[in-house]
């Protein structure tokens, strides 16, 4: 049973939060790559490799949501591996759009976005989270 005074309030509206990014993340990517339809028409070029990262990474997001609703400190680990993957991708995009890759101006500004959301989860749960006070292993 968790402790329901050791865990904050912005901890469940975060938690929340980066659920409800995490299925829209799968809900997207899912109807491009699985469902030949108006949402794969609707991508344009979109670039295999950043469609893969992003859907796959949809779980990831879901389990740091849990993780962190449920106070655990892997969360926070887990909140840095997936800002740094998702920069490291946003390069090799980079990467691709420099070598003359078709891609969407949306799925840039989309990569941007995400690296920003990712690395400001990351570091508000490392400042803000009490690891030796509450937070479960």
């Amino acid at each position: 049973m968790i402790d329901q005074g050791t865990r904050p309030r912005w901890a469940i509206a975060l938690a929340i939060f980066i659920g409800i990014f995490g299925l829209l993340t799968l809900k997207s990517g899912g109807e491009v790559l699985f469902v030949d339809g108006a949402g794969r028409q609707s991508a344009g070029n979109y670039v295999p490799f950043v469609l893969w990262f992003n859907f796959l990474a949809g779980f990831t997001y879901i389990a740091c949501a849990v993780g962190l609703a449920m106070w655990r400190s892997w969360s926070t680990p887990l909140a840095f591996a997936i800002a740094i993957l998702t920069v490291l991708t946003s390069l090799a995009f980079g990467i691709h759009i420099l070598m003359d890759g078709a891609y969407e101006m949306r799925t840039a500004g989309a990569m941007v976005f995400r690296s920003v959301i990712w690395l400001a989860i990351a570091f508000t749960l490392r400042w803000k989270a009490d690891f030796n006070s509450g937070l479960r292993e």
